[in-house]
């Protein structure tokens, strides 16, 4: 019996050792098993990423086909419209013979499922009518500015400011030798203050055709500061005078000659009518200085040039964007007129301007330019008197601000370059454009 339980003892303990020893075996091999189950599942993972991925190239590679092939299609359209240019200028040389342009067939046959999304071409209605001459700053009354649209009415206020200073020579004498003059030599300079309020209405009879009235007001100022040399006065006399009233009633029309097509400059001719509704210098009465003998001064200054005068003019207008050439020319007529001492014809005049005008933006411009006029001799009854011939020099800059649609700030600047001219001129106007009547009746 003990014999037994001994050898039943060392049996189970040699099974225990065998079982020990095959699970010191079994047990890498176990480890490197789940290692590679789990390199299965990441392989797994991988190829499910990468059927993703290739799933997305080919979304991408089908958007890129459709792109390409829109982008034929649009090739296709602009090629038909430049066939179509040279198609309508044959029809304009041969009116009775058909053409068929590209365009016209693939309208015939649309491309399948392709329709556009938006509207293809201009609208008709852009091209109806003229060209409207482009708005520049105004420079004068007939340079710059824009033809008031049909029906509609402007209302410029304007404020003008003029200066001149100059040196005068006065004599009233005989000379027996060239260096030697019996009688009044008489030097003065004249400092001149001019500021004149006005407003204006300009109505659009037609696109093309415009009627403006004018109506200022004047203030002016003069300061003479006067020396005989021939009595030989130890100081200088001082004179001023001055005058106030209503100036010279203006009336101007202004029409679009051409649309400035193929090329043309837009020509617009222009009549500006004045009226002597000022106060005339053949009305103002002179005294005698005192201190200065023979010498002569207005007690009140003139508002007005005292006569009638007409001025036609053309204005020519050339855009090449964003710059706008322009050009005028003009004749002024006056007409005589009859007074105490006789016939006076104050002399008519030719002027020439011309310059450029520069879009900064879509409201805001400037422009350079030059002005002169040449004013032929004076006449009474009949005979010229000498050296009433004037040339009249400025040169010019305009800035326009577009406030609003219906509201403008125009400033110009004039700088007189002859000694017959201004030496400044400065002038603020603000027009305004309202609905007058209807454009559609």
């Amino acid at each position: 019996m003990d014999y037994n339980y001994s050898y039943v003892s060392k049996k189970k303990a040699q099974n225990n050792r065998l079982l020990i020893v095959f699970l010191s075996l079994l047990l890498p091999w176990h480890e490197g098993f789940a290692e590679e189950l789990n390199n299965v599942d990441l392989l797994k993972e991988y190829k499910k990423l990468l059927a993703e991925q290739q799933k997305e190239f080919q979304i991408q590679r089908k958007i890129i086909a459709d792109q390409g092939q829109e982008l034929q299609q649009m090739k296709a359209r602009l090629d038909a419209l430049s066939n179509q240019a040279p198609s309508n200028k044959q029809a304009a040389e041969n009116p009775k013979k058909p053409v068929v342009t590209a365009a016209a067939s693939q309208r015939s046959a649309p491309p399948p499922n392709q329709l556009p999304d938006k509207p293809v071409g201009k609208d008709p209605t852009e091209h109806k009518g003229m060209q409207r001459p482009p708005e520049i700053p105004r420079l004068s009354e007939t340079v710059g500015g824009v033809l008031t649209r049909k029906g509609k009415i402007a209302i410029e206020p304007s404020l003008q400011y003029g200066y001149n200073d100059n040196y005068r020579v006065f004599l009233d004498a005989y000379t027996f030798i060239p260096a030697i003059a019996i009688g009044l030599i008489d030097i003065r300079q004249i400092k001149r203050h001019t500021m004149m309020a006005s407003l204006a209405a300009r109505y659009g009879i037609t696109d093309r055709w415009e009627f403006e009235l004018r109506m200022p007001y004047v203030y002016r100022s003069d300061s003479q500061r006067s020396r005989p040399v021939d009595i030989s006065a130890a100081t200088d006399e001082t004179f001023n005078a001055s005058g106030s009233s209503i100036g010279d009633l203006e009336i101007a029309t202004r029409y679009q000659l051409t649309s400035g097509a193929n090329g043309w400059p837009i020509l617009v001719g222009n009549v500006l009518t004045t009226v002597p509704t000022g106060k005339s210098p053949f009305d103002i009465e002179y005294v005698n200085a005192q201190g200065v003998p023979g010498a002569t001064y207005p007690s009140e200054l003139p508002t007005g040039v005292g006569y009638f005068s007409f001025q036609p003019s053309i204005t020519a207008l050339y855009p090449t964007d964003p710059a706008v050439f322009f050009g005028n020319i003009s004749y002024n007529y006056n007409t005589e007129t009859k007074q105490d001492f006789g016939t006076f014809d104050p002399g008519d005049a030719i002027g020439l301007s011309f310059g450029l005008g520069f879009g900064i933006n879509d409201r805001t411009s400037f422009s350079l330019g030059y002005s002169h006029r040449h004013v032929f001799t004076s006449a009474v009854n009949g005979e010229e008197i000498e050296g009433s011939e004037l040339d009249i020099g400025q040169f010019l800059v305009g800035y326009s601000f577009k406030y609003s649609p219906q509201t403008t700030f125009n400033l110009s600047l004039g700088i007189g370059t002859t000694d017959d001219a201004q030496a400044v001129n400065l002038n603020f106007r603000m027009p305004m454009t309202f609905d007058f009547i209807s454009a559609d009746l």
